[in-house]
């Protein structure tokens, strides 16, 4: 399957180039598309690679992996960090970085945890990576069995009832259960140094040089006009991206 990304049947389908794909990755009005990636060398300002991929995030991803791959075996690049946005910001993504290749994640760590209706989120639980246990605003103690959920990629750490019963903090911590559950990704260490990188004066760097090398792809498309493709299919997208 071209950018091999997923087997979910689209909602849409494109009559005149059915390999595009229905996509509304902008927040407007959704339209069919394909995504281009360029691994660019920002200190030395050159593209050292450009792949065409399908317009959704696990083919972007998939890309990323091929072409810093590919920088290594073609050309002997072994960069020391990565930019890129929340779309690289996946678990499995920042563990492929660090653990696999010793890149620095300098990527927008990509997390829904977050609770927007009153109730405590995962980030106001405390870690301890020598215990292996999390502490809840309430100072209680949250321990974990060690089995993997969630296709094997995720720990469950769970209080006990005793306490949340007597908690003065259960109606804004788990209103609706007997006691309060927190995952954590497998690949969690990889997500805290991103985090950690992304607080720094670094990471802050780092994202202004991302800004400005986006923008000069939305000058492409915005003020040059190069936002629609002349050719058709994947191989069109290709040969267009590469140019």
């Amino acid at each position: 399957m071209f950018g091999a990304a997923t087997e979910v049947t689209p909602k849409f389908v494109s009559p005149s180039d059915p390999a595009a794909r229905w996509t509304g990755a902008h927040g407007g009005q959704a339209f069919f598309a394909y995504s281009t990636n360029y691994l660019v060398d920002i200190e030395n300002a050159i593209i050292v690679d450009v792949e065409a991929t399908t317009a959704i995030r696990q083919a972007e991803v998939l890309a990323a992996k091929r072409m810093i791959e590919r920088s290594l075996e073609r050309f002997d690049l072994y960069p020391s960090r990565l930019l890129g946005d929340s779309g690289y910001g996946s678990a499995e993504m920042l563990a492929w970085l660090v653990y696999e290749h010793g890149i620095e994640p300098h990527v927008t760590v990509f997390d829904k945890s977050a609770c927007t209706d009153g109730i405590f989120s995962r980030d106001d639980f405390t870690y301890d990576h020598a215990g292996d246990i999390y502490r809840c605003p309430g100072g209680k103690i949250l321990t974990t069995t060690g089995t993997l959920v969630n296709d094997d990629a995720t720990m469950l750490y769970l209080a006990s009832n005793r306490d949340c019963d007597r908690c003065a903090l259960k109606p804004r911590c788990c209103p609706k259960q007997a006691s309060r559950r927190v995952p954590r990704s497998i690949y969690e260490g990889a997500r805290d140094m991103a985090r950690q990188i992304a607080r720094s004066w670094e990471g802050g760097t780092s994202r202004r040089f991302r800004k400005k090398i986006e923008m000069l792809f939305a000058h492409l498309k915005r003020i040059l006009k190069l936002d629609r493709l002349r050719l058709r299919g994947p191989n069109g997208a290709r040969d267009e991206f590469i140019l």
